[in-house]
């Protein structure tokens, strides 16, 4: 009895010791990692809990002492103000026609990449420069070195063939906008597509040659269903910014002339209106359908991945 027992205590306590050494070693391999967690958490976590909390109220900065709680009122002030509602139209129209409008034109810069020909890296280069500008000194570019009436580079070569001088921001405002954005994003999507395009197999792509396919039948039967993921992938990605877009809206047009998509709103509420309840249920909601489309995005990134680990 007491010899069958003996080596049972003998390895139950050496389990004990060697746990804590491994516990520790864990930690140790977590340690460096925590003070960006805690910084993360600090920087966008707390916030986000703020503006929850403050959404809850109905809380006007003019009139601090008239603070009260009010629930889910703001919430549905939100979803029912015209004006709101308004710029989620906008917001809808706007994401819609940039991210569909960048990838068909990042597609067609991707598939010309895609071939070797003399001066490629150059090309490449120029082409990807518009998406490295500031956002707010892209948009201060197109309103005024392109769309001024005056003086604007559009007008200029109009008028060397005797077209007309139209006020391009007030005749056609969120088209304007849609530009500068499509200008800016199109790189984007081009590398997206252009890195889908060299992970294609060039040894089935020479055997369908071989067989007889056209380039439009490989390109639709065999390249578009290979990019299907990456179309994707530019498509959600393009409308996270998107959706949170401000400072294109706010440097052309200054939320005027039907413009004003949502984040815009929130920030005209907070500032002008000093409505610290509305803005921040605004805001979260915003925050909210990032986070829906961020889901997706990612859940695309983590299929792409295991594809990529299956053929490796």
């Amino acid at each position: 009895m007491t010899t069958t027992t003996a080596p049972r205590v003998t390895a139950a306590r050496r389990a004990r010791t060697a746990e804590p050494p491994g516990r520790l070693r864990a930690w140790a391999t977590r340690a460096p990692l925590l003070p960006a967690l805690v910084f993360m958490i600090v920087v966008t976590q707390l916030p986000f809990v703020a503006t929850l909390v403050i959404s809850l109220f109905d809380w006007n900065a003019l009139y601090p002492d008239a603070r009260r709680f009010a629930g889910l009122a703001n919430y549905g002030e939100v979803l029912t103000d015209p004006d709101l509602r308004n710029s989620v139209l906008t917001t809808i129209v706007l994401t819609v026609t940039v991210v569909l409008a960048s990838l068909v034109l990042g597609l067609g810069l991707a598939l010309l990449l895609d071939r070797k020909f003399r001066g490629r890296g150059l090309v490449r280069t120029l082409l990807i420069a518009p998406f490295l500008l500031v956002p707010v000194a892209a948009a201060l570019l197109w309103k005024h070195v392109l769309y001024n009436p005056e003086y604007g580079l559009l007008n200029g070569l109009l008028n060397l063939v005797g077209g007309p001088q139209p006020d391009w921001i007030s005749s056609t405002p969120l088209l304007a906008i849609e530009a500068s954005l499509v200008w800016q994003w199109t790189p984007f999507m081009m590398l997206i597509l252009l890195a889908g395009l060299q992970s294609r197999s060039h040894e089935v792509m020479e055997a369908a040659r071989m067989d007889g396919a056209s380039n439009w039948q490989i390109f639709r039967y065999m390249t578009l269903p290979h990019l299907r993921r990456y179309l994707e992938l530019g498509a959600l990605l393009g409308s996270i910014y998107i959706v949170q877009n401000f400072d294109a809206v706010f440097t052309i047009t200054q939320g005027g002339l039907g413009t004003a998509n949502l984040p815009y709103t929130v920030y005209q509420t907070f500032y002008a209106a000093h409505e610290n309840g509305l803005a921040s249920a605004a805001g979260v909601l915003v925050v909210i359908g990032s986070i829906i489309i961020a889901t997706f995005a990612l859940r695309v990134v983590s299929s792409l991945f295991r594809e990529e680990v299956s053929r490796a």
